[in-house]
């Protein structure tokens, strides 16, 4: 039974692999790695038995990797397995998503937020059983929400009590975090926490009718979309009352030098909670981000159907451009007071954004927000490995790692898009081919 299962993953996983021998040495490559360190050229990465090796035996098969660049795999942690289909309606992405993620360089993810969590827990065992091609995935359990008025796809949940059993019952079902949403009490956010911690699992949020302040003085972890969600400084603003449009209005108008955000981000990084950086979602919301998020590869991606209705239904927000410079501009003054920022592309919005893809427009948006290159590379695999717990295992290149990497063709400490252009993913070792996954789901996304 079990060599007959072997041979059923090697056949699953087969077509997809460039390189999956034992042994390997990436010869003359530059190597970022990850920490935030110079990029290092003409080095050798060795690969041995799925790990990152100071040294390969003889006879290590070598790839000569001149006038390219390592980094580590990318750590999506905003990363949904579904993707809008408009009118407040998910599909799940079940068989494009996990393919797509991996050829853009997301080796590992958290799902933040599930639509169909039994679906998501599949997927997992199947990627982890080595029948499907995919990233390591942290679930997320279903969303934590309260009343939510616009969609049927999440359970409304009533009371503390109910918020503990929800967590209890999920936590049993293997989710490693949980995500709270717009329509709850801060007394159900504070029970659900609670319990969550209890079971040793961290907590973020997408918040509306709870403030950000209000969040972190009761315990929540992390917290996910920046400003761009916090109500808090809305002048009209209630306990337990989401006023999502009427507090986005006042915040465009608000200056990145106000002496309440100096308070928010110290108050967040004294209570060590982190910041998940999710730019291209709300960047689509602009016409350039809009524009610049449907590149060629991802209008392939997307079925005729959902090309042509995200085209037809495209509307700017006219307060997406300054709340997008408000936000960079509280993403990078977290980060010098030392605060924890992640990063992750959040395929939801309008549906410009798609798994894989997103997320490299993710690392690009840092780099444009004034983060430099490396920086934006640590933010976006060293700092979520961290969150997990897992940096002695993944985030940057080093002897005893996981030998989880992305190789692209260029330099992408000076120009950082070229992290595009990637030609290899290495997952614990085995190297992927990145132009065979993304055709493998062609004009999938939006079906499956």
């Amino acid at each position: 039974m079990l060599i007959a299962l072997l041979l059923a993953v090697e056949a699953a996983l087969k077509p997809y692999v460039k390189y999956d021998g034992a042994a390997l040495a990436l010869e003359h490559v530059r190597v970022i790695d990850g920490t935030g360190a110079a990029a290092r050229e003409d080095q050798t990465v060795y690969i041995v038995s799925g790990k990152i090796a100071a040294a390969a035996p003889a006879g290590a098969q070598r790839i000569d990797l001149r006038g390219h660049t390592v980094f580590p795999g990318l750590v999506g942690m905003h990363d949904h397995l579904f993707y809008p289909a408009g009118g407040g309606v998910f599909h799940e992405m079940a068989t494009s998503f996990p393919r797509l993620y991996l050829a853009g360089g997301v080796t590992t993810l958290r799902t933040t937020g599930s639509i169909e969590p039994y679906t998501d827990i599949e997927i997992k065992r199947d990627i982890d059983r080595g029948l499907v091609p995919g990233p390591e995935i942290w679930l997320t359990g279903p969303y934590l929400e309260g009343d939510i008025p616009w969609t049927e796809q999440m359970h409304r949940l009533h009371g503390p009590a109910e918020f503990r059993r929800t967590v209890d019952y999920w936590a049993d079902q293997g989710a490693t975090s949980f995500k709270l949403y717009n329509f709850l009490t801060r007394e159900e956010l504070a029970a659900a926490v609670d319990e969550a911690h209890k079971r040793g699992i961290k907590v973020t949020g997408h918040l509306c009718s709870v403030g950000f302040t209000e969040a972190a003085r009761l315990g929540i972890d992390n917290l996910e979309h920046g400003l761009f969600v916090d109500t808090e400084f809305y002048s009209g603003k209630k306990p337990d009352v989401c006023n999502a449009r009427e507090a986005s209005l006042e915040l465009a108008q608000m200056s990145p030098t106000d002496p309440r955000l100096a308070a928010l981000i110290k108050e967040l990084v004294q209570r060590k909670v982190a910041i998940t950086s999710t730019l291209p979602v709300f960047a689509a919301f602009t016409e350039e981000g809009f524009r610049k998020a449907l590149s060629p590869p991802v209008l392939e991606a997307l079925s005729v159907e959902t090309r042509a209705r995200l085209l037809a239904n495209h509307v700017s927000r006219p307060d997406a451009t300054a709340l997008f410079k408000l936000e960079v501009a509280f993403e990078r003054a977290f980060v010098q007071a030392g605060g924890l920022l992640l990063n992750g592309c959040d395929p939801t919005g309008n549906g410009a954004v798609v798994a894989g893809y997103g997320d490299q427009r993710g690392v690009e948006l840092l780099v444009e927000a004034g983060f430099t290159p490396l920086e934006a590379l640590r933010i976006s695999s060293w700092n979520g490995a961290l969150f997990l717990g897992q940096e002695k295992r993944i985030g940057s290149i080093a002897p005893g790692k996981d030998a989880d990497l992305v190789v692209v063709k260029g330099d992408p400490s000076k120009e950082i898009a070229d992290v595009e252009k990637v030609e290899i993913v290495f997952k614990s070792g085995v190297g992927y081919d990145p132009a065979k996954l993304a055709e493998s789901v062609r004009g999938l996304v939006g079906i499956r």
